[in-house]
């Protein structure tokens, strides 16, 4: 008798299927791995070519479609008995040339899990309440995700995603426990997850803190013993700085803490619960960045040994910083000031009293939340007042505008602004760790001595604001925004000041700054209405005087009149406050020549902080020449800032008034024209960028770009440099925009332009945003290419972040989609970044064969950019692996290569290696003119790193042929270098140094 009652379905854990309370037989184990997928996919379709790739990989039978077909047909039997043979089913239907589960909350137990996160995430302001949710959704988890399907099935990305999402959930459930003090459910779950994720470092330093918050403080300290013995013995490296950190506060509640029958929570704010300290022993064995040419030498790290629970933490030399990082950087961000400030002399003067007398270090952090509607002067006071005092932080001034009311929506999350600010610090992107609540202690840690002005523009709420509060005495916060701030003014004691609009004084003085003394004496009630009518906002004000600057011989009253007879928009604005700003917007737009009016309207749809000439020249489909023109009437209005030469801004309002414009006055497929052209624009002229950026490099195809485009030109790879560097925040920004407008090859290919800019400019966390975006959007259109490139981007962000398991599951990914389309040269790629992953690995054996194969592609290919590549890399690991004189071999045929192909960079690299053999064959006169032509073409081609890197190598080799004063000499060389990049190898040159001052010290070889 057939069993009744609704299907259930599991798949976070083994594989499960039920009616009623009947478990169903799921057939054999690639039938059970069908389901899977289907599971896995949520309700969304599952591809024919996914499922194959499930079943069988790389290599899949002939029938491999009749055989998934056959399994389709036999779980359609299943869940529905009496379907007929050969029918459509109700639950398994065909969809987009694959299958479809369709499936809901109450059916699948993965759907219920996100649900239940969703929920949590809408309360994540408040921990408590969020964590039951959070809690209730881990309970869902019975193992790893489909289970019970095969291990190869298993180790598709597909199912290894899921087992990451319950990763991610857990350490955010953990990380709301520790705020909320309620983690004793959570440790179980943290101790199973730990033991299958030996080497996940976020994962055990959540688990130390819950460890010791329920009052297991001996077996915390335990958990991060066994930690750093399994780091040093696998990996030949130390813990990292959050982990590093978790200690040091579990040693810090130790010394102090209450007999174990009083527990007592370990975190105190969500700020401070994972905060490494600020200065920390040498890291033992830090990865060197990624090669950007052929395969670069390795670095050799010297391994500490694990410290005692007494020692640990204690300085281990040098002076001090954030993970070795010992030279101070000393930014100095602040937008310029005003030439003329007119009135605010009672906000001015509270604000200045709010600081102590003395120019002296200590004292209490002062933050000051400035509010008030839009428009009113908030950032013109903070800006103004922060230039006053600026020399009271002689460390420093960090700034940034957190966008909090930003027109398109584009609200800066608090964990893009803390990479900006540890940018700004110099350290480098690899030692910046993923987590919200990691960056914002190392934040802390670096300001923990310094004295540093932060200013805040433009937040949303108290939520975003938190974790970019410094926690040092002698730092101070100034924090704009449209909103109260009341918790901040709650929590951390900040002192508010909410600005009015100006007085009537005041906004004559503002006009008289403008004017002219002369011009408003002479009509005193104009004046005067001009002001009321502007609402005596400083905004309005600025563009009423704009437009009477731009026609001098009319009088104020002629002015005020043409003010009056405006009607704005801006509605919900003027509801709120009262003044109907828009009216003065709609004064100002109306006196637009109607190309200037297109433009600003158009100018609404660019989705990056800033916009250039020839960007906005694209959005109107103009010759740059003419635009610049209509930019310059745009900036005589103030209804945009030329902030700096040749680029552009607007006030947030401007740009939600020049958005109602554009969604009144511009038809929906102009806005979609308008969209294309600037995509085009940025696609082209960045792959114009990466093609002098990267001199070998393969293309990629385009399509032509639309009518009314017309891409930049750049000299050569300086030029395209800057470009790429101005902008960055706008590609970046754009690849989502392209995205969601449905241009999905653009968005693959915006990444990939950019791409090799971001991996040397150390913007790792940008790599993984991009191409994430960019897999999304290649799989949408079923572009193989696009998702290959896609996986091997996310390869090189993954390695150069330290996170080898997953670049290796991309690799693999990118390597198989790769072979489906017969792409040699990409595959060749792919195997010689995926011997620089092995080599992370410490598996300089299994790195050798897979420079082999893509050396033996590149051949076939002939392809002889990509075989000089991998002939160093070939030697290279030969090099590491002991057989010095195959690696003079194969690494002087690459040089004649690189010589034939002038690839300077390529040369320099492959000179590099041969010093090494060199130097390992005991021929040192040698191995130093090898590294000295290295260094020479490093340093003429402004390649700071490897010059460095090589120069540390030299070293050695000067101190193994006895020429002790020299090695001495190029090691400070480099170390100082190295200390003005704020690199981690700075840590290994400086242990080295001090180990030549030792009388035991004896000269070694890297």
């Amino acid at each position: 008798m057939t069993p009744s009652g609704p299907v259930r379905f599991a798949v976070l854990g083994p594989v499960l299927g039920h009616r009623g309370e009947v478990e169903l037989d799921l057939g054999p184990p690639r039938q059970r791995a069908v389901l899977a997928t289907l599971l896995a996919r949520a309700g969304r379709s599952a591809s024919l070519t996914e499922i194959v790739d499930v079943l069988w990989g790389q290599d899949p039978p002939g029938s491999a479609v009749n055989v998934v077909q056959r399994h389709i047909g036999a779980l359609r039997r299943l869940l529905e008995p009496d379907l007929p043979l050969r029918a459509a089913g109700r639950w398994i239907t065909r969809s987009g040339g694959g299958y479809r589960l369709d499936l809901n909350s109450g059916t699948l137990d993965l759907l219920r899990f996100r649900e239940l996160v969703h929920q949590a995430r809408a309360l994540a302001a408040d921990p408590a309440r969020s964590l039951e949710p959070l809690v209730a959704a881990l309970e869902l988890w019975r193992g790893p995700a489909a289970d019970g399907i095969g291990e190869e099935a298993r180790a598709h990305p597909l199912f290894t995603a899921l087992d990451q999402e319950h990763l991610d959930v857990l350490k955010e459930a953990a990380d709301a426990g520790l705020r909320a003090r309620q983690v004793t459910r959570l440790v179980p779950m943290l101790l199973r997850a730990a033991e299958h994720n030996r080497f996940d470092e976020p994962l055990h330093t959540r688990l130390v803190l819950a460890l010791a918050a329920t009052g297991r403080r001996a077996d915390a300290l335990a958990a991060y013993r066994a930690m750093y013995a399994r780091l040093d013995e696998a990996l030949g490296i130390g813990p990292g700085p959050e982990l590093r950190a978790a200690h040091e506060r579990v040693l810090r509640e130790t010394t102090a803490a209450p007999a174990p029958s009083e527990p007592t929570p370990l975190a105190e704010t969500a700020a401070t619960v994972i905060e490494p300290v600020p200065a920390a022993p040498a890291q033992p064995g830090t990865n060197p960045p990624a090669p950007s040419g052929p395969a670069a030498p390795a670095q050799s790290g010297t391994t500490a040994p694990a410290p005692s629970d007494a020692a640990a933490g204690q300085p281990g030399g040098g002076d001090g910083g954030v993970a070795g990082v010992v030279p101070r950087v000393r930014p100095a961000q602040l937008p310029a000031d005003l030439p003329a400030f007119a009135g605010r002399r009672d906000a001015l003067a509270r604000v200045l009293d709010l600081l102590p007398d003395r120019d002296e270090p200590g004292g209490t952090v002062v933050i000051s939340a400035i509010g008030g509607m839009a428009g009113v002067g908030k950032t013109t006071l903070a800006v103004h007042w922060a230039h006053q005092i600026a020399h009271r932080f002689p460390d420093g001034q960090l700034y940034v505008n957190l966008r909090g009311f930003d027109a398109g929506g584009a609200v800066m999350d608090p964990a893009e602004a803390l990479l900006g600010f540890l940018d700004a610090f110099g350290v480098p992107a690899r030692d910046v760790p993923a987590g919200l609540d990691a960056r914002a202690g190392l934040y802390r840690s670096l300001l923990a001595d310094r004295r540093v002005l932060v200013l805040l523009d433009n937040a949303r709420d108290t939520t975003q604001v938190r974790p970019l509060l410094p926690a040092a005495p002698g730092c101070l916060a100034i924090v704009t925004s449209r909103n109260r701030l009341s918790g901040l003014v709650a929590g951390e004691g900040a002192c508010p000041l909410t600005l009015d609009v100006l007085s009537d004084a005041e906004a004559r003085e503002l006009l008289t700054l403008r004017l002219g003394a002369a011009r408003v004496a002479a009509d005193p009630i104009a004046a005067a209405e001009i002001a009321a009518l502007c609402g005596r906002l400083p905004l309005a004000l600025g563009i009423a005087a704009a437009r009477a600057q731009a026609n001098p011989g009319f009088p104020l009253a002629a002015i005020a009149a043409e003010l009056r007879a405006a009607h704005g928009s801006l509605d919900a604005f003027g509801d709120e406050d009262g003044t109907d700003i828009g009216a003065v917007f709609s004064w100002s737009y109306r006196a637009l020549t109607p190309p200037a009016a297109r433009l600003f309207r158009l100018l609404s749809l660019h989705p990056g902080p800033d916009v250039s000439a020839p960007g906005a020249a694209a959005l109107a489909g103009l010759p740059v020449r003419r635009t610049r023109t209509l930019l310059a009437e745009l900036t005589r209005a103030h209804l945009i800032i030329e902030h700096v030469p040749g680029r552009y801004t607007r006030h947030d309002l401007l740009c939600a008034y020049a958005a109602e414009r554009a969604e009144a006055e511009e038809g929906a497929a102009e806005r979609r024209a308008a969209v294309r052209r600037l995509v085009d624009h940025y696609l082209h002229s960045a792959h114009r960028a990466a093609g002098l950026f990267s001199r070998h490099r393969d293309r990629i195809p385009l399509r032509p770009p639309v009518p009314g485009v017309h891409p930049e030109e750049m000299a050569d790879q300086e030029a395209a440099a800057d470009w790429l560097r101005a902008e960055h925040a706008v590609l970046i920004a754009l690849i989502d925009v392209a995205a969601g407008a449905g241009l999905d090859e653009a968005a693959w290919q915006l990444a990939w332009a950019i791409a090799h800019y971001l991996d040397r400019h150390g913007h790792w966390h940008d790599l993984v945003s991009t191409n994430r975006v960019a897999l999304q959007a290649a799989q949408r259109i079923g572009d193989r290419a696009g998702m290959a490139h896609a996986h091997r981007g996310l390869a090189r962000a993954m390695a150069d972040l330290g996170r080898s398991e997953e670049a290796m599951l991309h690799l693999d990914r990118a390597l198989m989609l790769f072979q489906e389309a017969g792409d040699q040269v990409d595959r060749a790629h792919s195997h010689r970044q995926l011997a620089w992953v092995l080599e992370q690995r410490g598996r300089n054996d299994a790195a050798l064969v897979h420079a082999k194969q893509a050396y033996d592609l590149f051949r076939a290919a002939a392809h002889r950019p990509g075989q000089a590549a991998s002939l160093n890399a070939v030697g290279w690991y030969h090099a590491l692996l002991g057989d010095h004189e195959q690696a003079l071999v194969h690494c002087r045929r690459a040089l004649v290569l690189l010589q034939e192909l002038r690839d300077h960079y390529g040369q320099a690299d492959t000179l590099d290696s041969i010093g090494f053999a060199l130097h390992h064959l005991g021929r040192y006169e040698e191995a130093t003119t090898s590294y000295q032509r290295a260094l020479t073409l490093y340093r003429r081609f402004g390649v700071r790193y490897g010059e460095l890197d090589t120069l540390t190598r030299l070293a050695e080799t000067h101190l193994a042929a006895g020429r002790a004063e020299e090695g001495r000499t190029a090691l400070k060389q480099a170390l100082h270098g190295l200390d003005e990049l704020d690199h981690a190898d700075a840590v290994r040159v400086r242990e080295r140094l001090r180990a030549l001052h030792t009388p035991s010290a004896t000269p070694s070889a890297r």
